[in-house]
């Protein structure tokens, strides 16, 4: 009776260290560093889509924003780590930073899960969503994943990676009933220009591995100015909207300017991406409250 206890003990102290395992690995593979490029522009697309505070919080603004934080990102990354297996073998970055795919069974399960969850956005949103729903799901998808694999078509790679502001443009229509066509014009050229200018650090282990990208077809310096004329072009479309929004989005063609013109990394200078995201993507989201809430009666 002892060692049968002893033997159940260990199997459920096993079981809760491979959970535990698991768990962390998928915590590594979802890049928490850039769970905000999903769920930022949720937050972005709320703010400017209600008509006031009292839209802020609700099933569907809340049930977005918890997909696009932690779900949506091990489900994209997740498909992109199974289908690059053997081209991350050479990338430096699947060191520290990032996890390399280990492919157990439970992983791709975790993954398949955390997609079929996106179905359920469906029931929890207006129709005029949808299309931006569907759009992420393919796209994050078909980036990654043959036959499309976009990631590997030069210029293909970079367009199809407005699948980062498809969450805030379903979040926006969602809660507005309609949808900004410059503005999601303006977010989908940031994110090609963000997409590509993240692609710099990877020129060399592409080239290894016989990947084609933008980045490696364009090379360093040119890949540089493809991001600026990319950012240049968000920042006014933005200013079609708003002359603060393209004013704001004016800070990425001056960083890539920066980058290119100084001695730092372009890989360390990607690193600090996340941040620079988030400090805009806050300002842009404050605007957005502040447009039903002043701050005027904020600070009252």
């Amino acid at each position: 009776m002892i060692g049968a206890v002893s033997d159940t003990d260990r199997a459920a102290d096993s079981a809760r260290r491979s959970l535990s395992d698991l768990c962390r690995y998928l915590l590594v593979l979802s890049r928490p560093r850039f769970w905000l490029y999903l769920a930022g522009p949720v937050a972005v697309g709320v703010t400017y889509g209600i008509s006031d505070v009292s839209g802020l919080f609700t099933p569907v603004t809340v049930g977005l924003t918890a997909y696009f934080l932690v779900p949506a990102n091990v489900f994209l990354y997740g498909v992109n780590d199974a289908f690059d297996a053997d081209v991350d073998e050479l990338n430096p970055k699947k060191e520290g930073r990032e996890a390399r795919w280990r492919g157990d069974r439970l992983v791709s399960v975790a993954v398949f899960v955390s997609g079929a969850l996106g179905l359920a956005a469906f029931a929890a949103t207006p129709r005029v969503a949808w299309p931006y729903l569907a759009g992420f799901l393919l796209l994050g998808a078909g980036y990654s994943a043959p036959p499309l694999r976009f990631k590997t078509t030069p210029f293909l790679d970079s367009a199809s990676n407005g699948l980062y502001v498809l969450p805030g443009a379903a979040a926006y229509a969602a809660v507005a009933g309609t949808q900004s066509l410059a503005a999601l014009a303006g977010a989908w050229l940031w994110a090609m220009g963000m997409h590509t200018f993240s692609a710099i650090p990877d020129i060399e282990p592409d080239r290894a591995a016989g990947i084609r990208t933008t980045a490696t077809l364009l090379g360093e310096g040119r890949t540089y100015a493809y991001c600026a004329a990319c950012w240049v072009a968000a920042a006014v479309a933005f200013a079609a909207v708003d002359l603060r929004l393209g004013a704001l989005l004016a800070v990425y063609p001056l960083f890539v300017a920066w980058v290119s013109r100084s001695s730092v990394a372009v890989d360390r200078a990607y690193w600090w991406f996340p941040a620079l995201n988030t400090a805009v993507g806050t300002l842009l989201a404050m605007g957005g409250l502040w447009r039903v809430y002043p701050i005027t009666e904020a600070l009252a």
